[in-house]
């Protein structure tokens, strides 16, 4: 059974002011972890959940955090990180973690719980 689960974020410090940084990780289990893409999505309230950043081998990542935001994974650690900078108060969100085979079925792959992120101004 395959399992993700996200850190970082919620009541472990995912409430943070604008220009702060914040690092969220993901740690899979149940899967050949480095046979599968993994990406990072978010919900912000009365939204649809929109991509954030992917990784297999190279990374592609949403313009909105382009920049800002660096995904990286350890296949030893069956882990997949989102270091996050220069949050503004647009980066409130609930933020998944997913896996899938490759990049573009992300969004009917795995998911995680979701951590919340709340960034104020």
């Amino acid at each position: 059974q395959v399992r993700l689960v996200e850190s970082g974020g919620g009541s472990e410090g995912g409430l943070v002011q604008t220009g702060d940084s914040l690092r969220l990780s993901c740690a899979a289990s149940g899967l050949t972890f480095s046979a599968y893409a993994m990406g990072w999505f978010r919900q912000a309230p009365g939204k649809e959940r929109e991509f954030v950043a992917a990784i297999v081998w190279s990374t592609v990542y949403a313009e909105a955090v382009k920049g800002r935001f660096t995904i990286s994974r350890d296949n030893a650690k069956n882990t997949v990180y989102l270091q996050m900078n220069s949050l503004n108060p647009d980066d409130t969100a609930v933020y998944y973690c997913a896996a899938a085979r490759n990049i573009p079925d992300l969004m009917r792959g795995y998911w995680g719980q979701g951590t919340q992120v709340t960034v104020s101004s």
